[in-house]
């Protein structure tokens, strides 16, 4: 039987609509491949923005090769970042409520402002031209299947998992500085916090041996899917989590400090509304 992928695209909106939790699409049809969850993806994207939605850039996900074999996930996936989805926090404090989100978890990134189109490149000198601006942020991501329990090819189809993006002071991407980011990036330590407890540790090298990298990763992986557009300036791309992905709850506090890379840390608030 042909896969019906408007009717998956009609759960998964109502799902996210109405934070509510449903089963991975693959446990009914294990036949849904990942380039399946993409159409059903384009579909998505074609009915959000048509409702008026704004997409202003791309988040890529599993670009951490360490957590791979904890969530069955084999390759990176990408999807489209909304407006309403993103928060600007340029003083590095900023809040948000847990309550729209399902089963949501925390994730710190290394995000990019592009200025011009990304090159096929893996050289990261090029692939860094293409930046007006490098920033930390905090993607809070979310699952609408039960325990986090799902294929790629789920992730791929449910929004890339994505539910909000805080950026955090952007640092401009220079002829002056653009060699020593490109150094520091695989190398600098980035270590998450609740509160005053250390959470995890984890180096750039994670993403892709380079958040740089990813870029190059996501510009080739969209060349190759002309159904979705290629990357280009004003966009913002959040490159994927340097540690695992945490759970969060209301009344959480979490904070990033990146290091040697230079980027000014942020302290994340989980409030509930009112």
């Amino acid at each position: 039987m042909a896969i019906d992928h408007d009717a998956i695209a009609d759960r998964l909106i109502t799902a996210h609509d109405n934070a509510t939790e449903l089963s991975p699409i693959s446990a009914g049809d294990p036949s849904f491949t990942i380039p399946d969850g993409y159409r059903v993806l384009d579909i998505i994207d074609a009915r959000r923005r048509a409702g008026g939605w704004k997409p202003v850039g791309r988040k890529i996900g599993f670009t951490n090769r360490t957590i791979w074999p904890r969530y069955g996930v084999g390759e990176p996936l990408f999807a489209s970042l909304w407006a309403h989805t993103v928060q600007f926090a340029p003083g590095g404090r900023a809040s948000l409520d847990p309550s729209p989100f399902v089963n949501p978890r925390i994730e710190p990134e290394v995000v990019f402002k592009l200025k011009g189109a990304v090159p096929l490149s893996d050289d990261p000198l090029a692939l860094l031209s293409a930046a007006e601006w490098i920033a930390p942020g905090f993607k809070i991501v979310q699952s609408h299947f039960p325990g986090w329990k799902f294929k790629a090819a789920d992730c791929a189809a449910a929004f890339g998992l994505h539910a909000a993006l805080v950026v955090g002071k952007p640092v401009p991407v220079t002829d002056a500085n653009r060699a020593r980011i490109a150094n520091l990036l695989p190398r600098f330590t980035l270590t998450l916090s609740r509160g005053d407890t250390v959470v995890e540790r984890g180096v750039g090298a994670n993403v892709l041996d380079s958040p740089a990298l990813a870029l190059g990763y996501l510009a080739r992986v969209l060349a190759a899917q002309p159904q979705f557009p290629p990357l280009g300036a004003g966009e913002i791309v959040t490159t994927g989590t340097i540690t695992d992905a945490w759970p969060v709850a209301a009344g959480e506090s979490w904070s990033s400090d990146y290091g040697e890379l230079g980027l000014e840390g942020m302290t994340l608030r989980f409030a509930a509304a009112g």
